[in-house]
């Protein structure tokens, strides 16, 4: 079972006109964590598409937004497999602001992946990337 911590800083051009987070880059965030998170257990998504034909691709995104971000703030995205079954993967994220040993939780979701060819169609995950997979599934965060 494995969680992985992704560290992000806020950027001015993460923000809006008020300095606060723009709620669709928390998706870039998670995004770069999952990436970040498969890449620490040895799957390159670039090899796995040229090397199996198959790709992920986000079918549904459960998120609730608990406090903003502003601009400077360090962030860190923690990410846990979920499930990995057929054609399918699910993540549990969290972004979390920790100042003075405080840690505060800016936003959580839920995102659900489907495996799927290069026609778009989904496709079961190969057997050798599911074996991998399956050993850094968590229950949740």
């Amino acid at each position: 079972m494995s969680t992985h911590q992704f560290p992000i800083r806020v950027y001015y051009e993460d923000t809006d006109h008020g300095g606060v987070v723009y709620y669709a880059n928390y998706l870039k965030f998670m995004e770069r964590g999952r990436t970040e998170f498969l890449r620490s257990h040895g799957i390159n998504l670039d090899r796995v598409h040229q090397e199996q034909g198959v790709m992920f691709a986000v079918t549904h995104v459960d998120i609730h937004y608990h406090t903003p971000a502003i601009f400077n703030d360090a962030l860190h995205v923690e990410s846990a497999l979920t499930q990995c079954k057929g054609a399918r993967l699910q993540f549990t994220q969290r972004i979390l602001r920790t100042e003075a040993s405080q840690t505060t939780l800016l936003t959580q979701a839920v995102v659900d992946l489907a495996c799927i060819d290069d026609a778009g169609k989904p496709s079961r995950i190969p057997s050798n990337l599911l074996s991998v997979l399956k050993q850094y599934t968590h229950k949740e965060l």
